[in-house]
């Protein structure tokens, strides 16, 4: 290893502009995702506000990244659950 480089949290150096880089990524990214936070807001906002029910809209989101199989199994097993439970 060279001189300039970590040699694990102990020992060794740091290559200064290399963690400095790594750091000022880091800030970048993650005020790209409080952005993204404020602006997810803001469409459930504006789907209440326009009468959505943003519940039921998670409720789709989540459905959509599923594969149509994996989403019919686990509602044939939660219908067959809510029978056994008297629920149907």
């Amino acid at each position: 290893m060279t001189a300039d480089r970590a040699e694990g949290m102990g020992g060794g150096h740091v290559a200064a502009d290399e963690l400095r880089l790594l750091i000022e990524r880091a800030e970048r990214l993650e005020e790209e995702k409080r952005g993204l936070a404020d602006d997810i807001k803001d469409v459930w906002a504006e789907a209440k506000g326009r009468g959505y029910n943003p519940k039921a809209i998670r409720k789709i989101l989540t459905i959509r990244k599923k594969k149509k199989e994996e989403y019919q199994e686990e509602e044939a097993i939660l219908e067959t659950y809510m029978q056994a439970l008297g629920m149907r």
